[in-house]
C-alpha cells in the first residue's frame, strides 16, 4: 500500500519514442477473488479507477513509452475484454489475445502460452499486472536491465507485504520468503542476511528465458525465477519513491481514485 501521506500526484518522465519496438505483455486472466462482488460478473481487468479500466490505464501506460505491441492474456470473463478491445479498437495498438481456455496458468504458464509473441523479437520485453498502477518510470527500468543484462529484473519496493522477494547487497535476487507463515525458499544463501522487497508485479524479461524454464502448465513465474536465480542473474530494481497501489480490493480502487485521474 501506498503511503496516502508522503506521496503526490503521479507524473510520468519520458518521451513516447522511448521504448519503440518493445513489446509488452499484460497479465490480465485472474479472477479476481479479492474484488468480489465487482468480479461476479466482470474480469478484474476491466475494475474502473475513476471511471477508466485498469487495463485501459495500463496501455494507456506502456504506450505513454512508445510500447504499442501488446498481448493480453484472458479467462475470467475473457469475452468482456475481447469486446472492450474491439470497442476501443485496440486504442490504436496492435493488441494479441492469448486465451487460456481449458485453465488459468498462472503467471509462469501464462507466460510460456504468450512465448510465441514475445520471442518473435530478440529485444527484451516488458510484462505487468493489470491489477497494478504506478508511475514508474519504465524507460528508466528498461535502460537498467539492458546495462546490467540479467535473465530478468523485477520492480521492488520496500513496502509492507506478507509476500517478499529476497535479495543480497547486489540486488541479485536470492530467495523468497512469506512473512505469516513464516515459509522460507532459498535458491542461494548469499554472504550477508538478504533484504526483502515487495514484488511491484513489472518485469523485464530476455526473451532467452523461454530455452531456460523448466516447469510446464500452470505454475508461478517466481517458481522460475528462484529455480534459476542459482545460476543466473535475476535483477531487482529499486523504485520506492515511486506511486505503487496494488488494486486488488474494493479499498484499494479508493486509494488509487486518489492519485491516478
Amino acid at each position: 500500500m501506498t503511503d496516502l501521506k508522503t506521496v503526490q500526484q503521479p507524473e510520468m518522465q519520458g518521451e513516447e519514442s522511448q521504448l519503440k519496438g518493445v513489446r509488452a505483455m499484460i497479465f490480465a486472466a485472474g479472477l479476481g477473488t479479492r474484488l468480489k462482488p465487482f468480479t461476479d460478473a466482470h474480469p478484474k481487468a476491466l475494475a474502473p479507477v475513476n471511471g477508466k479500466p485498469l487495463l485501459q490505464r495500463n496501455i494507456e501506460y506502456l504506450m505513454h513509452f512508445g510500447i504499442r505491441d501488446i498481448i493480453v492474456n484472458v479467462h475470467h470473463f475473457a469475452e468482456q475484454i475481447k469486446d472492450f478491445l474491439r470497442e476501443k479498437e485496440d486504442f490504436s495498438c496492435r493488441i494479441q489475445i492469448s486465451h487460456e481456455i481449458g485453465e488459468l496458468l498462472e503467471t509462469g504458464g501464462g507466460l510460456l502460452h504468450a512465448a510465441w509473441f514475445l520471442a518473435a523479437n530478440k529485444e527484451p520485453f516488458v510484462v505487468m499486472n493489470a491489477d497494478i498502477l504506478t508511475n514508474l518510470d519504465l524507460g528508466k527500468m528498461y535502460a537498467h536491465h539492458k546495462q546490467s543484462a540479467p535473465i530478468a529484473t523485477l520492480a521492488v519496493t520496500n513496502r509492507k507485504s506478507s509476500r517478499n522477494l529476497l535479495f543480497d547487497e547486489e540486488m541479485r535476487l536470492c530467495g523468497w520468503t512469506n512473512q505469516n507463515t513464516g515459509e522460507i525458499r532459498m535458491a542461494f544463501t548469499p554472504e550477508k542476511t538478504p533484504d526483502p522487497f515487495a514484488f511491484s508485479g513489472i518485469h523485464v524479461i530476455d526473451p532467452e528465458i523461454f530455452t531456460m524454464i523448466r516447469q510446464t502448465g500452470k505454475f508461478s513465474i517466481i517458481d522460475s525465477y528462484l529455480d534459476l536465480a542459482a545460476t543466473h542473474q535475476i535483477q531487482g530494481y529499486r523504485h520506492s519513491r515511486d506511486i505503487i497501489v496494488d488494486v486488488g480490493r474494493p479499498e484499494s480502487i479508493i486509494e488509487a481514485e486518489r492519485f491516478f485521474q
